[in-house]
């Protein structure tokens, strides 16, 4: 019987959109694995594309950083929030920049939308909870863990009504996807991730995103903290935008809420101040 990685890369005859990595993303990846590499070096890739630059600056003077002062130039954005952020941003731009001409059925702005904000909850719950996990691959977790999402609407059609049957039912998407299209989003979105070589603990993450039994089968303590601060975050960006509880949140809560070693009484003041910053 296959385990479930081997099952992933079987899917790939599906014919699902892959898009193919960037080079600047391998540059920039070659030197995150470069001891040796200075902040600027990172500036001097990303510098080369002039619309991905402008993304980047545009991000990083966002509410989303929250900086004091505004940021004109590459260097000074990637000297002030630094090499994972700075990485981490680009390779969101750059995946959103892959589908941008693609014919799908849904409109992804409201996606976008929702990935960067669960990605600003994560590294805001590894804040105030002081994680020992790295901000930049909690927030390239928040960005991509529903990465999937985008390839099933250019393949599915109907994928708009499958999505709006999950809503109704307040659940998540995947059993409804594995019945209708024998494959599910989160197996695609590690697909995308493998081929695009993000950190393996990240690509985990995204392929058992919506797996409520994640937490008992792994032994990883990095994987557990990462699944409960997304899971988390996912009810604060739910209850803040939608007013309800994310689809998965009342299987998992004890079991999160355990593993981040706080209380509901903790939980509601993290989310209360969450609210408060976002406003």
């Amino acid at each position: 019987m296959l385990n479930i990685k081997e099952k992933a890369i079987n899917e790939l005859p599906h014919g699902f959109y892959i898009p193919i990595k960037p080079k600047i993303l391998t540059q920039l990846q070659r030197l995150m694995r470069d001891n040796e590499a200075i902040l600027a070096d990172f500036a001097k890739v990303i510098s080369k594309d002039v619309s991905l630059s402008a993304e980047v600056l545009m991000n990083v003077n966002s509410a989303l950083f929250s900086l004091e002062t505004k940021i004109t130039d590459i260097q000074h954005a990637v000297f002030f929030i630094g090499k994972d952020a700075i990485n981490s941003l680009a390779t969101a731009i750059l995946f959103k920049r892959s589908f941008t001409e693609l014919d799908c059925c849904l409109s992804l702005e409201r996606f976008w939308d929702d990935s960067k904000d669960i990605a600003y909850a994560m590294t805001f719950i590894n804040q105030q909870l002081l994680s020992p996990l790295s901000g930049g691959d909690l927030y390239t977790i928040g960005l991509f863990h529903d990465c999937g999402i985008p390839a099933f609407s250019h393949k599915f059609s109907d994928y708009r009504e499958t999505l709006i049957k999950a809503n109704r039912a307040e659940e998540n998407s995947t059993s409804l996807e594995e019945n209708k299209y024998e494959v599910n989003h989160a197996t695609v979105g590690y697909l995308i991730a493998m081929s695009w070589h993000l950190p393996e603990q990240v690509c985990n993450i995204i392929l058992h995103h919506h797996d409520i039994n994640f937490l008992s089968t792994t032994a990883n303590t990095h994987e557990k903290l990462s699944y409960a601060t997304l899971k988390l975050a996912e009810n604060l960006v739910y209850r803040n935008k939608r007013h309800s509880e994310a689809p998965d949140w009342g299987q998992v809560k004890a079991d999160i809420l355990a593993i981040l070693e706080i209380d509901m009484d903790d939980y509601l003041e993290l989310e209360k101040y969450y609210i408060s910053l976002i406003l």
